[in-house]
């Protein structure tokens, strides 16, 4: 079934390097997709305001492109492993909403624009519902508001017009976080925001 659907699994940066010997001989052999497991989320990549550090992340797409691989960039948006500038000034307030979208932009253009036609896909928000489906009151909606999603969405299309773009969460089965998932992406669509798959994690114990 290898030519029927991809079969992904996430890698870190001693795989993306290959010094991981064993687990890229078990990653050649059994899948034909990879993700970022860290080195794309927004405190490692921009650590410092205006610092970007993408060796890690090159590594990851380089990796990818040797074994023609499907590859996947995660994440673009996420309240958590976001460094803490991200939302405040230089006396340690919130910024404005205008800052942060600003600053949303920034990121995430200079992210998925570096990797344009390289990166097939995007985790663009991850986990903006808590289990009950109530909005997670991260900074980015407090500062900003529900819009933040739409608006990332178009940034990352602005970006790259052709990649995919996902929303990612993890207890979908839970009623009131798979109805306002549904919920979101129905009203993100109704505006005209192409959304072309669902995350959905599975974290078991």
């Amino acid at each position: 079934f290898k030519d029927k659907f991809f079969m992904g699994t996430a890698i870190n940066t001693f795989q993306a390097e290959e010094i991981d010997t064993a687990s890229v001989a078990l990653i050649k052999k059994h899948f034909n997709s990879i993700v970022a497991e860290n080195c794309m989320k927004s405190e490692k990549i921009q650590p410092e305001q205006g610092v970007f550090t993408f060796e890690d992340a090159d590594n990851f797409v380089a990796f990818g492109e040797k074994y023609g691989m499907n590859i996947i960039g995660h994440t673009l948006i996420w309240h958590s492993q976001a460094p803490a500038w991200f939302f405040k000034d230089k006396e340690g307030n919130d910024v404005s909403r205008d800052t942060l979208i600003a600053r949303m932009k920034n990121h995430i253009s200079t992210l998925v624009g570096r990797y344009k036609g390289r990166v097939d896909g995007w985790d663009v928000v991850n986990e903006a519902f808590e289990d009950d489906g109530q909005w997670r009151k991260s900074k980015f909606y407090e500062i900003i508001g529900e819009d933040y999603v739409k608006l990332a969405f178009e940034f990352a299309r602005e970006a790259d017009p052709e990649t995919e773009l996902y929303y990612n969460d993890y207890s979908m089965a839970k009623p009131g976080r798979k109805e306002s998932v549904i919920k979101l992406i129905k009203d993100l669509q109704a505006q005209g925001i192409k959304v072309y798959g669902i995350g959905m994690q599975g974290h078991f114990t």
